[in-house]
């Protein structure tokens, strides 16, 4: 079965919500959402500071009039769909705190687990197998998906970027909801995404981060994943 991104659904009038819509790799990726046409919820735990990086976002080039607004990470559980993009240490009390909100939601965790030392990054254990698991456990009516592990927050950011060439790797124990989930990573440009297996793989894909960072600082890039022959 070849890739076809026209046989997964139309996810164009769905709302993205964002947790820790304020770090770079939230922000990163309500900009890309926002500049495709998604309507995006920027949440943050100030109130104050999702509403100001939706202001900010909302006038960054390409974004269309009204898609962005911001609050704090409850105001973002609102959106049809939610994607946890909050530092690791924060992750099991700020999704266990907003359970009540997420219930039903699709819920896209893209945290990774990771140390670093003089030697550079590396995965941390993590008592449910993954952050994604972690997730999935405490969030036992929502559908979770892992997604958008190895996207660049720098290129992300980047307005002077037209599209962002990488595969998102998709994971989920309800196709469903991993097949929204690869629609709406294939409303960013450049980027398609893959549906790579149940959410009990997701720890290998969280730390495979590890080695794109090594990556990115021996050669000085910005390095995602292409799955080939697809």
């Amino acid at each position: 079965m070849t890739y076809d991104q026209s046989a997964l659904p139309d996810v164009t009038g769905l709302s993205v919500g964002i947790l820790g819509g304020t770090g770079p790799q939230g922000r990163g990726l309500a900009y890309r959402f926002a500049r495709a046409g998604q309507r995006v919820l920027v949440g943050s735990r100030s109130m104050e500071r999702g509403a100001q990086a939706a202001e900010e976002l909302a006038a960054m080039p390409g974004v269309p009039a009204g898609v962005v607004s911001g609050g704090d990470n409850a105001f973002a559980c609102g959106a049809d769909v939610v994607i946890v993009a909050v530092p690791w240490e924060g992750h099991e009390a700020t999704v266990a705190e907003l359970a009540p909100l997420l219930g039903g939601k699709i819920v896209v965790d893209c945290v990774n687990p990771l140390g670093f030392d003089k030697q550079g990054a590396f995965p941390l254990p993590v008592a449910e197998g993954s952050a994604a698991e972690q997730a999935a456990t405490l969030l036992p009516e929502s559908r979770v998906c892992a997604a958008f592990h190895h996207v660049s927050a720098v290129l992300l950011a980047d307005p002077e970027v037209a599209g962002v060439d990488l595969d998102v790797l998709v994971l989920g124990d309800d196709r469903e909801a991993a097949e929204q989930v690869q629609a709406l990573a294939g409303r960013i440009e450049g980027m398609r995404g893959v549906f790579a297996g149940r959410l009990r793989n997701a720890g290998q894909v969280e730390a495979l981060t590890a080695n794109l960072i090594a990556i990115n600082r021996r050669y000085k890039a910005h390095a995602g994943i292409r799955v080939t022959d697809l």
